[in-house]
């Protein structure tokens, strides 16, 4: 029974006894005039009375004029005969006697039972969740039975690596004795780690759905209530349903609510979530085994979760679920792609090379995204444009359409983006440029988007000096054409000043302070991040790393000054193509290269490293049909300007 029918039957017993308790307690309050029995009689007499009810020793009777009237009448044998004689209707009931229960029950047993029914019912009501009367300590955990909706590993794609581990758990609870025969034991537990929207949660509704074993669900929050020693009840209470129900599987998500690193308060203490963490200890692998249940956790924070809790024994396996790489985009892609019309440009792979960085959620978004941009317009297909705008609102903001910019602005907006845009096409160790435009989108007036051609996992040196002359380009721009500095270059100097910094005090990069780290991070488990920086160094040293700092980024001002200085006709070309056009992409920037300077434009596509086959064809048909027909003479095809990943937002 559903809870809203519970809730029903339950109100509807209470207003029955309610009514049952009013009938029976309710004297019978009438209008009735008390008299004596001589007026009785004389009224008799006179011809008054038209009728009379005689119950035992009482007179119930009735007026003429309609007036009722009632009293106790002695033992009168006289009294029937007068009545007759005076055309009297007379009505005999017999006298009503009440058992010695019925008192008692009337009197006292229901009354109590009412309090007591309505004192359960709220307290039920006030307890969270609507749970029974003192069942604090009861789990709040979900047993999934065939009927759910089920996910299979056909529906997970791009973790390959962590399916077949979880695949391994799955064909062990289906078929124990091929791993027990050779001496092996089931994992007592599984913790899955992973970025946010990696598919954690997915991959515990896969194993659900392939186990075909009972299945609970619970929150690492649920454990916690305002009582005290509720969560070590509620710990003890899911491990006992696990029992009950062996082999089966229990899944907590976002662990790392209960399991955090015990004696980390700024107080120390022994508080509510650490007796829930001790709890949840001894049930894992305590002295009562656990057989048959396996526990599966997911969490993206490992590093707050105490060590007890990761050793073998408790979580024997730790299961990375990364971000995927450009084939597990492309699997993702194929699996949200399934049930949507698609137009014939729509590729996938195209897609999975647009999108590095992307988690699996943020592809879902993407493609959802699209769909809904595709229905505002009225389309009966999701084209490959819409995916392209779906990408500039996912990664780059929604536009501001309604931001009005001054000429001024928009014209020191226009060079500030020109300056970025021209030094990533001319250095030859920064990633690709995509996208530069003038729209305001999010909190930023202009952005250059940047598209690396693969994954990146690690960076070189001179890629991050290219990155650091990138966004210097900006405020360089701004100098050279209005002879001016305004604030729409403080994110890129924030930037830049943190990219050189680091440089120097995490990768070793300074050849004057040579392959050392400085600072030390002070990680405060309890408030769940790095909250000081201790320095480990001289006041010497300080003042060395802050002159490496600023050498770094003095160098590439510089660089990127001269750049610029260099190239001024080109730069001011790409910053009237903004103002005309708001929004380019490289080929458009390419074409403007090829115009002002074909030798330059020569140069950058002999320094272009080949792109795939596959990759060349699919650009033919993607983009914008006025990108596509001004594509540059000469018939080399410019880099897809369909791809998005990283980019490089410069502005205010």
């Amino acid at each position: 029974m559903s809870p809203f029918y519970k809730n029903l039957a339950l109100w509807l017993v209470i207003s029955l006894m309610v009514i049952l308790l009013f009938n029976m307690l309710q004297k019978p309050q009438s209008s009735s005039i008390e008299t004596t029995y001589s007026q009785l009689m004389a009224s008799v007499q006179k011809g008054e009375v038209a009728k009379v009810t005689i119950q035992g020793d009482r007179i119930l009777g009735t007026y003429n004029d309609g007036k009722l009237f009632r009293t106790h009448v002695p033992r009168d044998p006289d009294m029937i005969k007068m009545l007759r004689d005076h055309g009297v209707d007379i009505q005999a009931k017999p006298e009503e006697e009440n058992p010695w229960y019925v008192s008692v029950l009337v009197n006292w047993f229901l009354p109590m039972l009412l309090l007591v029914g309505m004192l359960i019912f709220f307290m039920r009501q006030m307890q969270v969740g609507g749970g029974k009367a003192m069942s604090f300590g009861k789990s709040r955990a979900r047993l999934l039975n065939e009927n759910s909706k089920k996910v299979l590993f056909n529906d997970v794609a791009g973790i390959d690596e962590a399916k077949e581990e979880l695949q391994e758990i799955v064909e062990f609870l289906k078929d124990p004795r091929k791993f027990t025969r050779l001496g092996g034991r089931i994992p007592k537990g599984v913790l899955l780690v992973g970025a946010p929207g990696t598919g954690k949660t997915l991959l515990a509704k896969a194993i659900a759905g392939e186990a075909g074993v009972p299945f609970f669900t619970i929150s690492g929050s649920d454990f916690v209530e305002m009582f005290v020693g509720v969560g070590a009840s509620r710990v003890r209470d899911l491990f006992m349903q696990g029992k009950k129900n062996a082999p089966c599987i229990i899944f907590i998500d976002e662990i790392d609510a209960v399991g955090r690193h015990r004696g980390a308060g700024l107080g120390g203490g022994h508080d509510e979530r650490e007796q829930t963490l001790n709890q949840l200890l001894v049930e894992m692998d305590g002295f009562e085994s656990n057989e048959g249940v396996i526990l599966i956790a997911a969490t993206n924070r490992p590093d707050v979760l105490d060590p007890a809790l990761l050793r073998p024994g408790r979580f024997d396996r730790q299961v990375v679920v990364p971000v995927p790489d450009i084939r597990g985009r492309e699997g993702i892609l194929h699996v949200h792609l399934r049930a949507k019309p698609l137009a014939p440009d729509v590729d996938p792979k195209v897609l999975a090379k647009g999108t590095p960085g992307f988690s699996g959620a943020d592809l879902e978004n993407l493609v959802n995204e699209a769909a809904l941009l595709a229905a505002r317009k009225n389309k009966d297909l999701i084209d490959m444009a819409d995916f392209e705008s779906a990408k500039d609102k996912v990664m780059m903001g929604l536009e501001r359409k309604s931001m009005i910019l001054t000429e001024e602005e928009k014209r020191n907006t226009a060079y500030h983006e020109a300056g970025h845009a021209l030094v990533a096409r001319l250095l030859p160790g920064a990633d690709p440029l995509h996208k530069v435009t003038i729209i305001p989108r999010g909190r930023a007036l202009g952005l250059t988007q940047q598209l690396p051609e693969d994954d990146r996992h690690t960076y070189s040196r001179d890629y991050l000096l290219d990155s650091i002359a990138i966004l210097m380009g900006g405020r360089v721009a701004e100098e050279l054409a209005f002879n001016q500095r305004t604030t729409g270059a403080s994110n890129d100097i924030k930037r830049a000043t943190q990219l050189a910094r680091r440089m120097v005090c995490e990768w070793g990069m300074s050849e004057d302070m040579g392959p050392v780290s400085f600072g030390r991070q002070e990680e405060q488990v309890f408030l769940g991040r790095d909250i000081a920086q201790h320095r480990d160094f001289s006041e010497q040293t300080a003042i060395f790393i802050d002159k490496e700092v600023r050498r770094i980024v003095d160098e590439n001002y510089l660089r990127a000054r001269q750049m610029l200085s260099d190239r001024f006709t080109l730069l001011e070309k790409i910053a009237e193509g903004l103002l005309e056009r708001e929004t380019l992409d490289l080929r458009d920037i390419d074409r403007i290269i090829l115009e002002v300077d074909p030798g330059l434009y020569d140069e950058i596509k002999r320094r272009e490293p080949p792109r795939p086959p596959e990759l060349e064809i699919a650009v033919d048909g993607v983009g914008t049909q006025e990108a596509v027909a001004e594509q540059p003479e000469g018939g080399t095809a410019s880099p897809d300007s369909t791809s998005a990943s990283e980019q490089k937002n410069q502005g205010t």
